[in-house]
């Protein structure tokens, strides 16, 4: 039987919300389904297991960035370290700065990738 644990990302307040709608929505139609990853409080009380709070990883300018480095450096492994029970998809919930990079790994480890609210292009530098 195919795995259903779904890895849901979301890394701001914004993406929180629109992650707990989508997990309730999803626990409706598949009430087995094992839903966990990053979110924050939404996202928890609409049955995600969270192996990290997004209040932690949120970030406002440069310096604040080089402050949190540590949680998101602990955080992105602490995610890759679930892989090893592989999860049936991967939503990734806008968060581009962290969730960009971790769709190709998880594309490279062959685990398919739902980006959920996509970043804006003219918001994001070339190549993104």
């Amino acid at each position: 039987m195919p795995s259903r644990r779904i890895l849901m990302v979301a890394g701001e307040a914004s993406g929180d919300l629109y992650g707990a709608r989508l997990a309730l929505a999803l626990r409706e139609r598949a009430p087995g389904i094992h839903l966990y990853g990053i979110g924050g409080r939404e996202m928890e009380r609409a049955g995600v297991e969270l192996l990290w709070r997004c209040e932690e990883l949120a970030v406002v300018g440069i310096v604040e960035a080089m402050t949190k480095l540590p949680q998101v450096v602990r955080a992105y492994r602490t995610l890759r370290a679930s892989l090893a029970d592989r999860p049936s998809l991967a939503i990734l919930i806008d968060y581009p700065g962290f969730n960009l990079p971790l769709a190709k790994a998880l594309k490279k480890r062959g685990i398919p990738v739902l980006y959920y609210v996509s970043p804006q292009v003219w918001a994001w530098r070339p190549g993104r």
